[in-house]
């Protein structure tokens, strides 16, 4: 999603003039945490220590494109063969959240056939899709249940329908990100 450039301080004004320089007829522009958070809801990216913690392995988190299970020895080589035979117990998913007035934020229940059977990671409002957004871990049998308002999201109390969105609502291919 972007880059970290780590410069000693007395350089930081000359190195920020140049790139936005550089960039103005590309039409860069300067953002915030909030928008980047925003964004990446809209395009299914995890964050760390929301959708990314050590309890959660790389098939239930949908990371499984980035481990080379042909690699004849890693740390957690073992561990990973057993989540790819198993299928592991949960799925990250992202939600399309009916809300009002108030968007999800974390850690709020999600509830399918009257039962709560997950917790949302992280939550916001999609600026570019106009939608309220949640991602959350739901059991993997109920992963594929993709039918409008299948599922409940509890917002100040309020259960909200709640429907998975089986691919990134902003740019599915990444050709945007790919230029």
């Amino acid at each position: 999603l972007g880059y970290e450039i780590w410069v000693a301080p007395e350089y930081l004004r000359r190195l920020y003039l140049a790139i936005a320089d550089a960039g103005r007829d590309f039409g860069l522009v300067q953002f915030g945490m909030r928008a980047l958070l925003s964004l990446r809801l809209e395009k299914n990216f995890p964050t760390w220590y929301r959708e990314l913690r050590p309890i959660y392995g790389p098939f239930e988190a949908a990371l499984e494109r980035f481990v080379d299970l042909s690699k004849s020895d890693f740390i957690g080589r073992e561990a990973a063969l057993r989540e790819k035979e198993s299928g592991g117990k949960l799925r990250r998913v992202t939600f399309v959240v009916d809300a009002t007035d108030a968007d999800v934020v974390g850690d709020e229940p999600i509830w399918h056939d009257g039962k709560v059977i997950g917790w949302v990671t992280s939550g916001g409002y999609g600026h570019y899709v106009e939608r309220s957004l949640a991602q959350g871990y739901v059991p993997r049998s109920l992963a594929g249940d993709t039918g409008p308002g299948a599922f409940e999201i509890e917002i100040l109390g309020e259960r909200r329908a709640a429907t998975i969105a089986p691919e990134p609502l902003f740019d599915p291919q990444g050709r945007r990100m790919r230029g």
